[in-house]
């Protein structure tokens, strides 16, 4: 080798280990919202999801979301990213596209287009032109050559409206179909009404009363009334109804100012609730509300991430605090009320919905346990409410019960919440509700449990009893009995009522088949159900096959392990998922549901990180003395299943779940069993991750020699010492500590092996 040669070779390296070490972004990120996205996620269709996402303009856990509106009125999917037109700023409660929405109505800015028709006031728009962050969003509408801005508070927005030099530049409300009022006021440049639009979950008196009050006289009043549109009338009231306001701007870029506020209390709470904007302009509401934003994603401070792993995670994070959103408002005297949609009354105290515990019982609500805890007590109480003014506690709240997805997992909530320290003043109303919801078939079959009597004869919901998605159902039930278990260890009930739900919580043992070492339907006589096909969705399970739902034991994986076999065998089950091609039966549904269509595309095999059943599968290895393939899984989901872009999710995001498992992931932990005190260990991918929790003191996380091939964990150091267990306790971590990794290219298949290292199971407990 020539001196050259050697001169040209070192340097190549050289600069090839910068350019590794370029891919992080060094030093603290002071203004984590700059690297929020509120667009992944939006490029989705029905068939197959990206997220199911829109961009939600909002503050954390906001009463009103704002969205750009690129679907038509009632369409689900509000805001697609493919999408070429715009027809209006959209006020906007829906949880995701499938539950759709409710209290919505729409704000719509044009030139010389005196019309309220949705396709003939779109406008062709481009994302070039488009800037869509949390707390502020603008976009340029091409065919009037308008810029629209909106920056929000928790229940009303500011809107800001750069015309060009016109005598009709016009701002129309849409209060959209099934029953609508509007009514402007010239004198006072204002514009009140009320939408009732929803799809369901509301008592008959449900509105959504809204103001819109602008700056400036109105050259000209029209209203609509049933696709009648006629002038100089103010007050309609039909089964689709808006406004038509004209304005005339005297020189081009002038700015037209108008703020709104709703209320689903009444006219004069939505007046009140537009006092949220007083005292300060527009630029400072925008930055008001990212202080806000700032101020809430910095508790979770991460370092020495690639740009896209910290887009990905603080836009995820963004996301894991938009729900449950607020359903409570302020009145006059300053108090918490809000009305219930439960009877319809306007009640004290406060209110969450637009959740469905099916989905985030799993990390969300741990998540917020974690970090947010004081919104947590006041969740708490809310649903404490919930069940005062229901009889039931909700499963899937929008804004009421909805009769949607299976399992009785408020009690997970309820339990987990208490047992990571979030004392709420109506823990005994709570611990009424769940028991209630534990051994009751509720009014709708989403509510309480389904197949409550055969349950507690039999130990599970019979497949031949015409109650769908029965195993998933009974799965999920002892689940949810061992939550209730804990809970009454914890509250120190009664022993009968601790014996119960744990004898209750070791009802999975009863649907495990030996045969094919999977879950299985079961006949009320006993007899497995047959034929049995393991790759067949739904029928005996909900979105999912019995790949997915046989770890649904999330109480006992210990003796999950002794029934297929050992330690060793559940690993080769654990494996199995990532080798088995991903085929299907999809004749339950009668088509590829597109929860199968993305798992089928992953290149996973049966790993359908699209769908919540088996997100915690990964985690599993821990339980059986592999970590490291724990390790190795978890960076291949985060690398192929998340990223910054539109189509950034693999399935459907589901109200923050999806979210939160990233944001616990890529921190290195994650909760597999809510309703304990531990989290099972993964693999971080940052350099430093800093909690700063809400008493005060910091969870600091280092890891040492961290890269996309140095994904395992060499050794761990709690606090200085050596650290073997493959879990950590919640407890320990709210003083305060410093866990260390050193990180390596190769697996450590000697740590977190023995026994002493694995996790909670109940069955260890037992022993």
């Amino acid at each position: 080798m020539t001196i050259f040669k050697y001169f040209t070779l070192s340097i190549m390296g050289i600069l090839c280990i910068l350019n590794l070490n370029a891919q992080k972004i060094a030093g603290k990120i002071d203004k984590p919202l700059n690297y929020v996205s509120t667009l992944v996620g939006t490029q989705s269709t029905y068939f197959l999801s990206s997220g199911n996402t829109y961009p939600a303009v909002a503050l954390p856990w906001g009463m009103n979301f704002w969205s750009p509106q690129t679907g038509k009125m009632g369409d689900g999917w509000m805001y697609t990213y493919t999408a070429e037109k715009i027809r209006g700023i959209k006020q906007t409660h829906q949880p995701s596209p499938w539950m759709n929405d409710y209290g919505q109505f729409s704000v719509m800015a044009m030139v010389n287009n005196k019309t309220f028709d949705q396709d003939k006031r779109a406008s062709y728009f481009s994302h070039k032109a488009e800037v869509a962050k949390p707390h502020y969003y603008s976009v340029y509408l091409a065919d009037y050559d308008t810029k629209v801005e909106v920056t929000p508070t928790e229940r009303a927005a500011y809107f800001r409206f750069t015309f060009p030099k016109t005598d009709s530049a016009f701002v129309l409300i849409d209060a959209f179909d099934k029953g609508s009022y509007v009514e402007v006021i010239p004198k006072e440049y204002k514009i009140i009404g009320y939408t009732t639009k929803n799809s369901g979950g509301v008592p008959t008196n449900f509105k959504n009363y809204f103001v819109m009050q602008f700056d400036r006289p109105f050259a000209n009043v029209a209203t609509f009334a049933d696709s009648v549109l006629t002038d100089n009338r103010y007050l309609v009231k039909a089964d689709h109804v808006g406004a038509l306001v004209r304005f005339q701007i005297a020189n081009p870029g002038e700015q037209l100012m108008a703020k709104v506020a709703s209320s689903f209390i009444s006219p004069e709470q939505a007046s009140l609730n537009l006092k949220e904007l007083d005292g300060k302009n527009f630029d400072q509401r925008v930055a008001e509300g990212e202080n806000i934003w700032n101020r809430e994603l910095s508790k979770v401070e991460v370092q020495g991430g690639s740009i896209d792993q910290l887009r990905t995670f603080y836009s995820c994070l963004y996301r894991s605090l938009l729900f449950p959103r607020m359903f409570y408002e302020i009145d006059a005297t300053g108090q918490v009320i809000h009305y219930s949609p439960y009877n319809g009354e306007v009640l004290p105290g406060y209110m969450f919905t637009d959740t469905g515990f099916w989905d985030t019982f799993r990390c969300l609500f741990p998540f917020l346990n974690l970090m947010y805890p004081e919104m947590s007590e006041k969740m708490q109480e809310g649903l404490a409410n919930a069940y005062k003014e229901g009889g039931w506690l909700p499963e899937w709240a929008s804004p009421g019960y909805r009769n949607i997805m299976v399992g009785n997992n408020s009690a997970s909530v309820v339990a987990d919440a208490w047992i990571k320290g979030i004392r709420s003043k109506e823990i005994g109303t709570l611990y009424e509700a769940v028991l209630k919801g534990a051994n009751n078939a509720g009014p709708i079959t989403a509510v309480g449990r389904a197949g409550a009597d055969y349950y507690k004869e039999l130990g599970y919901v019979p497949y031949d009893v015409k109650i769908h998605e029965n195993t998933a159902r009974s799965l999920e039930y002892a689940y949810d009995d061992f939550a209730i278990y804990q809970l009454a260890k914890a509250l120190d009930k009664p022993a009968s009522d601790q014996q119960l739900y744990k004898s209750r919580a070791y009802n999975y043992q009863k649907l495990f088949d030996p045969s094919t070492g999977l879950m299985r339907g079961k006949k009320k006589n006993g007899e497995f159900q047959s034929p049995f096909n393991p790759f067949k969705w739904g029928d005996a399970f909900t979105e999912g096959n019995s790949w997915h739902y046989s770890w649904s034991v999330f109480q006992d994986f210990e003796g999950l392990a002794k029934l297929m076999g050992g330690h060793q065998a559940m690993e080769i089950k654990l494996d199995s998922v990532f080798t088995i091609p991903p085929i299907f039966d999809d004749s339950y549904y009668g088509f590829p549901i597109h929860e199968i269509r993305e798992m089928q595309i992953a290149n996973m095999g049966q790993y359908a990180h699209g769908n919540q059943p088996i997100q915690h599968m990964i985690y599993l290895y821990n339980h059986v003395g592999a970590p490291w393939k724990a390790q190795y899984w978890l960076r291949e989901t985060m690398n192929r299943m998340y990223s910054p872009n539109p189509d950034g999710y693999c399935g459907d995001e589901d109200n923050g779940q999806t979210s939160a498992w990233y944001v616990f992931s890529a921190m290195g932990f994650y909760p597999v069993t809510p309703a304990t005190d531990e989290y099972i260990l993964g693999s971080p991918i940052f350099d430093k991750v800093t909690l700063h929790l809400s008493n005060g003191k910091k969870v600091n996380i280092q890891t040492q020699n961290n890269s996309d091939t140095n994904r395992y964990i060499k050794n761990l150091k709690w606090n200085g010492k050596n650290y073997t267990k493959n879990y950590i306790k919640h407890s320990e971590l709210v003083k305060g500590t410093t866990l260390s990794f050193d990180m390596d290219v190769v697996p450590n298949k000697n740590r977190g092996v023995n026994k002493a290292d694995l996790p909670f199971s109940l069955s260890k407990d037992d022993q």
